[in-house]
């Protein structure tokens, strides 16, 4: 009855990401940014599933404003915020699975596991497998749906990026789609 999730990390700069577009031959586009020193906006995400159930993506920003002091990444108590909220949400057991990233290996958020675990169990990837892991194909999505989206500054991509994200959690075929790109099954026992 548990949901197992997948984590992962992405982040978005003011560069947007590039794709193709259409264009008259000879006349490529060019769209200028002022990316330089704007900040970014680091998503911590989470794929989850069960079998008979339609799947779920939540996901935290963080946004890095490139200030004195702030915090640049993700910290163990963000993560631990993560595991909570997606518990309480799918009000289930959940096997968390995510990369061998130092913070996950923190021993703050290994004692959590333990104090935890009548519903949590942790369990790591293999080194370099991103390719197993669904939630990569949720951060492909969304760049693809960003490519050559250009913000005019932070708070325009902290809104696109969430209206992109939503789009993904309102859609369970993609997120679906993206645990079939990884070939792994989930099957009652």
């Amino acid at each position: 009855g548990a949901f197992i999730c997948f984590e992962d990390e992405a982040g978005q700069g003011l560069s947007p990401p590039k794709g193709r577009t259409w264009a008259p031959r000879g006349a490529r586009p060019v769209v200028r940014v002022r990316g330089a020193g704007g900040g970014r906006v680091s998503i911590a995400g989470v794929a989850c599933y069960r079998p008979g159930d339609r799947p779920h993506f939540y996901y935290q920003l963080l946004i890095y404003h490139r200030r004195k002091g702030e915090p640049k990444g993700f910290s163990w108590m963000d993560y631990r915020d993560l595991i909570i909220a997606a518990h309480r949400q799918l009000a289930a057991p959940l096997v968390w699975v995510w990369d061998n990233l130092n913070i996950h290996l923190a021993p703050q958020l290994a004692d959590f596991a333990e104090e935890n675990k009548a519903w949590l169990r942790v369990y790591r990837l293999p080194a370099y497998a991103p390719d197993m892991n669904p939630a990569e194909g949720i951060w492909s999505l969304l760049k693809r749906s960003m490519a050559n989206f250009a913000a005019a500054d932070l708070d325009g991509l902290v809104r696109i990026v969430k209206r992109k994200l939503k789009k993904i959690q309102y859609r369970p075929h993609l997120i679906n789609g993206c645990l079939a790109a990884t070939d792994l099954t989930i099957e009652p026992w």
